[in-house]
């Protein structure tokens, strides 16, 4: 078992799970030694973490529900036990998180920090497909509206669209699916959290569960 599935294992809610996907996938990181140690714990990496990132940024971590507390302005057990984080999706903070739908179904959904993103959705209902959303290779996953069309370079940063082939390649042969070319392809309604009638299933929760 890989030292990232067991700080995640530590800390998940009741009635969650590590989906077999991402147990391999933290695996396939660590087996190519994409990880940085800190006191606090191991996070995980797509690309080398001393070499120039390819692909999407994203780092892995446990970190469960304590600190949503103040995203969701209350600590209603019935509420955060619902929701575990395991990945940051952007540098502003926003976040990959487990939650179980009404349902008791475990997805992979976006919570955008609200200071910079605002992205409130579902990511996946499986982690086969949020993984093949990430291989897709968009500069970070918290931007929902870059979802319309393939990944461009930005010319506010260093990121240059370049795919991470490797991770491609693993995700394709891995679980024998395709590369989507663009990310509606897999994330339906990357609505925000002040969006008016959405159809995503996480972002109509979120509007009746934050304080």
């Amino acid at each position: 078992m890989s030292q990232l599935e067991q700080q995640l294992a530590r800390i998940l809610p009741p009635r969650m799970t590590i989906p077999e996907p991402l147990r391999q996938l933290f695996s396939w990181i660590e087996a190519r030694g994409q990880y940085v140690d800190h006191k606090e714990g191991r996070v995980g990496f797509l690309s080398p973490p001393a070499a120039p990132s390819v692909g999407t940024n994203i780092s892995f971590h446990a970190e469960g529900n304590g600190d949503l507390r103040h995203w969701f302005g209350h600590d209603r057990p019935e509420v955060l036990n619902r929701l575990c984080l395991f990945a940051n999706t952007g540098g502003d903070g926003s976040m990959a998180t487990f939650w179980l739908d009404e349902q008791g179904r475990q997805k992979i959904v976006h919570i955008g920090s609200g200071s910079g993103s605002t992205m409130v959705c579902v990511l996946g209902d499986d982690a086969v497909d949020f993984l093949r959303l990430l291989a897709i290779g968009y500069e970070e996953l918290c931007w929902g509206e870059q979802f319309s069309e393939p990944p461009k370079a930005n010319p506010d940063s260093d990121f240059e669209a370049v795919p991470n082939l490797e991770f491609q390649e693993w995700v394709r042969t891995s679980f024998g699916v395709d590369i989507p070319s663009k990310g509606l392809d897999v994330v339906a309604h990357p609505d925000d959290m002040d969006s008016a009638g959405s159809l995503d299933p996480f972002n109509r929760w979120v509007a009746v569960s934050i304080a």
